[in-house]
């Protein structure tokens, strides 16, 4: 890329950055009137114009008061491997019509991002309503070919890594988050993307091999019903031995071991009248996954009775492992009444501590499964519980309480001139102009309000009484003095220009920032009932202008 600067030739480089993770995520994935407006610019010749949009969203999902922001990763690789093949030339000669001129696909051919500049908040960072959560600066032909790839990477990542974020914050901080929902996720890409941004929002691991690959996700998964069924007796484990974990010596007959201990259980005195004869065909499936997985046993104890089969079968094949020095991890329940089954195996398993002096044993971890949400794992607290992690899929990764986060791409500003978006409906109205946004911070050290301010006007600074406008209610107003003030919006994309660049951080940056974010929220706006609104403001100056240019731009009346 060349450009003259004082006469003289100038190189550029741009940013060498991995394409997107999904493949079909090219210039291809974008709706048909993009291309029709491309066209229509460039047969106007106005294809070259410098035109601003802002990428943001109108209100939080969930009933809740607050988003994350994800997502911006995969955009900032797609605009920067952004190019047509002569493939996707090819199709789209078929597919526009045919009075589109052969000078168009010529200048297809010829354009890439170099000409375009992103700003953008940093991914993970907690973000409300009307502030741009990117903007993007260019000729207005090729920003428009962004516009719906950037929508779609940005709606579904932040509105799971929020879903994710609620979930996090009803368990709470102590409990482990499992996502198990790739086989009800919408499609592959659905499920590769869920695992990544329920990440970003808190979950600690999933049961996805594919993003544990991709993303460097822990994995966490036992076995299904499917394998306990697959057993009818124990008579169907051929090689019973198992070493010892420290390689001293051979237990040759570890199911012998582990009917042992099931006879001991049986005849406890804490625990005699819990239950009778277990079922073996679960016995065996359990003591064969322990042959083969015998470090951090976990096993599924609800296939036919959980208190009086499950449970006692699991603690048998558990105790078996224990002699051999191998530890269990626990159990996962599946089905039933959670709150109960999860406080009746836990004394299950005090009992075994107490009766056998098995140090720890009653501390066993308990996971839960089974259609969880948001409002299961509330009423969970509220029955008071014995779980220690949750597997969390359909209701998470579907985002089933919402469908979209509802994300749009305004134009506000071509050729140094700024553009608005009118609407009966107020929320509907864009806020004009090339923008900068702050985040104002009280003495507490929570935010208190995010502050639009026009590109020119000076920054808020520390200590110094701000004007706040709501930038359409006209008596919504508050003077602010901050104590910390923090620009939100950095380059991440600087095209060919000399622009500082932001690097992308991993992925784990990504969700220490999102956590770290949460927790420096007011409690108060991150409730699940009744949250507090945070405040989006406009600084006087600009409040000004954007009613300057909507009575500017709004037709006038004629009364007859």
């Amino acid at each position: 890329m060349e450009s003259k600067v004082n006469g003289q030739t100038k190189q550029h480089s741009l940013p060498v950055i991995d394409g997107p993770t999904n493949p079909i995520v090219t210039p291809l994935l974008t709706d048909l009137y993009q291309f029709t407006m491309a066209y229509a610019y460039w047969k106007a010749g106005k294809h070259q114009e410098r035109a601003v949009f802002d990428l943001y969203f109108r209100k939080n999902p969930f009933g809740g008061e607050y988003t994350v922001f994800a997502g911006l990763e995969e955009c900032i690789k797609f605009i920067a491997n952004f190019k047509f093949t002569e493939d996707e030339i090819n199709f789209l000669r078929q597919t526009l019509s045919a009075s589109c001129e052969d000078g168009f696909y010529d200048y297809l051919q010829g354009i890439d991002c170099s000409d375009v500049e992103v700003y953008a908040i940093p991914e993970g960072t907690v973000v409300f309503p009307k502030i741009p959560l990117l903007r993007v600066e260019g000729p207005i032909a090729v920003v428009q070919l962004l516009e719906t790839p950037c929508v779609n990477l940005i709606n579904y990542a932040s509105l799971v890594t929020t879903n994710a974020a609620r979930h996090r914050f009803v368990a709470g901080k102590s409990k482990l988050l499992l996502e198990f929902g790739l086989r009800r996720a919408q499609g592959p890409d659905g499920g590769v993307s869920a695992s990544k941004y329920s990440y970003i929002g808190g979950f600690d691991a999933t049961s996805n091999v594919a993003a544990g690959k991709m993303f460097g996700i822990p994995l966490r998964g036992t076995h299904s019903h499917a394998f306990i069924s697959s057993y009818m007796s124990l008579d169907e484990i051929i090689d019973k031995s198992l070493r010892r974990k420290d390689g001293s010596s051979n237990c040759e007959d570890f199911v012998s071991l582990v009917q042992t201990w099931l006879r001991k259980i049986q005849w406890s005195n804490s625990l005699r009248c819990i239950f009778g004869e277990t079922n073996q065909s679960e016995l065996a499936a359990f003591t064969s996954y322990a042959l083969a997985f015998p470090e951090n046993f976990l096993a599924l104890v609800d296939t036919y009775d959980v208190m009086r089969s499950g449970i006692p079968n699991f603690c048998a094949v558990a105790l078996a492992l224990r002699d051999l020095g191998y530890k269990s991890y626990g159990i996962r329940l599946d089905s039933g009444d959670l709150a109960y089954l999860s406080c009746e195996a836990r004394k299950f398993f005090q009992s075994i501590e107490k009766e056998f002096g098995v140090p720890d044993f009653g501390k066993m971890s308990i996971t839960a499964s089974n259609d969880l949400n948001e409002e299961t794992l509330d009423a969970l607290n509220k029955q008071g519980h014995e779980v220690d992690s949750y597997g969390i899929g359909t209701y998470l990764v579907t985002c089933y309480a919402q469908a979209a986060l509802g994300v749009v791409f305004k134009l506000v500003e071509i050729n140094n001139q700024p553009r608005i978006k009118l609407s009966e409906d107020v929320s509907k109205v864009s806020i004009p102009c090339k923008k900068r946004c702050f985040r104002l911070f009280g003495k507490e050290g929570y935010p208190l309000v995010d502050i639009m301010t026009g590109e020119n006007e000076p920054s808020p600074k520390v200590g110094e009484r701000i004007l706040c406008r709501h930038p359409f209610q006209e008596s919504k107003r508050a003077y602010v003095v901050p104590q910390h003030v923090e620009e939100l919006l950095r380059c991440y994309w600087p095209g060919s220009s000399d622009k500082k660049r932001e690097t992308l951080p991993p992925l784990r940056e990504i969700r220490e920032r999102c956590i770290k974010q949460l927790e420096q929220m007011r409690p108060d706006h991150m409730r699940r009932l009744n949250p507090t609104p945070y405040k989006v403001s406009v600084s006087a100056k600009l409040y000004d202008f954007i009613h300057f240019l909507w009575l500017n731009e709004a037709p006038v009346g004629e009364l007859q």
